[in-house]
């Protein structure tokens, strides 16, 4: 682990009402919350400055060492860069296997090559990755800046810039947190992009594959009625719009990419796709893959042949909406004047979620819009309250979790006048 910082914590009492709890959790954040609101000049220029390195996935080395550098800056104790590339600092007392993890991703979804410019107009900040992820790594930076100002905390902070979230890094950087280091925190918070409102608490499962099929090609002509590839694989994915679970789960089932054939007179050797597979259901996703790959067996007849390859296995989970987590999130964004609203998304929570870790995702204030494209744009319109969500969501997160016998139908009462929609499935990774 890497080297801690100072402070210590203990519990508060957690059954008064969450307003009230949130209040004088607030109070006691006042200093932080000012520093917070001073910085935002400076947090929109971490913004543009971790905007301009670029950061693909598997790519994210010279943004982890900036970053990694100016978290050092920031509270002068060293972070580790681990095997994976993954940025991490401990800060405060307490057992140091039991932290409130608060997370941000480095990738983008961006060839290495994308122009990164940022421009701004009317108010906005436009470049691809301003919002996500770059808004997620400046709020990082930010929280790290004021943790010297929070009240005593029960549990240490582990501040984690994680690499590979985005779709083909297959969430690597937090599955080697979790898998090959062990890590099993008291709370996971996945900072990613913008604004006050989302909790998300649901994560969406997903898999992902390549599939191939090859054949002998030929001349459009003379080698005509030759089985083709193109045709093969066009018949299975038409056969694929009608596929849905036996249940009633909700599904999305999406061909992202499809190419072959090398000129419009040959019939292609090849032809290949990459199919996206999802839901919160993780019975669902098995379902749709089984009836897929049927499909696409049904489709490569002798003498074409089929290659189908794992792309990405993203897992599912849940914690339900009166967890103390979730509680403490609502709370917080109450208390700053939003509008909670539980979602699915599939964020680096999944993986915890899917060990049963708690583990929800937050954005960091502000709006944004344009996401995955080239015109991605960021306003900061509330963006100082976004960031000071997430700091009140950890030191009521940490009261929360340190009562060993939390009661929760006590909290859950004194919270029920804040009844919060499930939303729809919201954009992810």
């Amino acid at each position: 682990m890497p080297q801690r910082g100072p402070g210590d914590g203990t519990a508060a009492g957690a059954a008064r009402p969450l307003a009230g709890l949130a209040a004088a959790a607030a109070a006691e954040l006042e200093p932080a919350f000012a520093a917070i609101a001073a910085a935002e000049a400076e947090t929109l220029a971490d913004m543009r400055a971790v905007t301009a390195i670029p950061a693909p996935s598997g790519g994210e080395g010279a943004r982890g060492r900036w970053f990694a550098q100016r978290l050092e800056q920031t509270l002068a104790v060293p972070a580790e860069v681990d095997g994976a590339g993954n940025v991490l600092l401990l800060w405060g007392a307490g057992d140091v296997s039991q932290p409130i993890v608060l997370a941000a991703h480095l990738d983008t979804v961006f060839p290495g090559d994308t122009a990164l410019e940022v421009r701004e107009q009317g108010g906005r900040l436009f470049a691809p990755g301003i919002s996500d992820n770059s808004r997620g790594l400046a709020a990082l930076l930010r929280l790290a800046a004021v943790l010297p100002l929070f009240p005593p905390l029960a549990h240490p902070v582990l501040l984690a810039a994680t690499v590979g979230e985005e779709g083909v890094g297959d969430l690597r950087g937090v599955k080697h947190l979790f898998h090959e280091r062990a890590l099993r925190p008291a709370a996971f918070l996945a900072v990613d992009g913008a604004g006050l409102n989302r909790i998300v608490h649901r994560a969406v499962g997903s898999r992902r594959l390549r599939v191939r099929i090859t054949g002998p090609g030929g001349h459009s002509w003379s080698d005509r009625g030759l089985p083709n590839p193109v045709h093969a694989l066009a018949a299975a994915v038409a056969a694929l719009a009608s596929l849905r679970p036996a249940s009633d789960d909700d599904v999305a089932l999406n061909v992202g990419r499809i190419g072959g054939g090398t000129s419009v007179n040959a019939i292609p050797q090849e032809a290949w796709l990459e199919l996206d597979l999802r839901s919160e259901s993780a019975d669902a996703v098995a379902q749709l893959e089984r009836a897929a790959r049927a499909r696409f067996a049904a489709a490569a007849a002798p003498p074409l042949a089929l290659e189908t390859s794992l792309m990405g296995d993203r897992p599912g989970g849940v914690i339900p909406a009166d967890h103390p987590l979730v509680l403490a999130a609502r709370a917080a964004t109450v208390h700053l004047g939003g509008n909670p609203e539980l979602a699915a998304s599939s964020t680096d929570a999944n993986v915890p979620l899917a060990l049963g870790v708690p583990a929800i995702a937050l954005g960091a204030g502000g709006e944004a819009g344009g996401m995955h494209t080239v015109g991605e744009w960021y306003h900061n319109e509330r963006g100082a309250a976004g960031l000071q969500r997430l700091a009140l969501t950890v030191v009521l997160a940490d009261r929360l979790l340190a009562v060993a016998q939390l009661d929760r139908g006590v909290i859950a009462q004194a919270d029920r006048a804040a009844r919060v929609p499930h939303d729809d499935v919201v954009a992810d990774q």
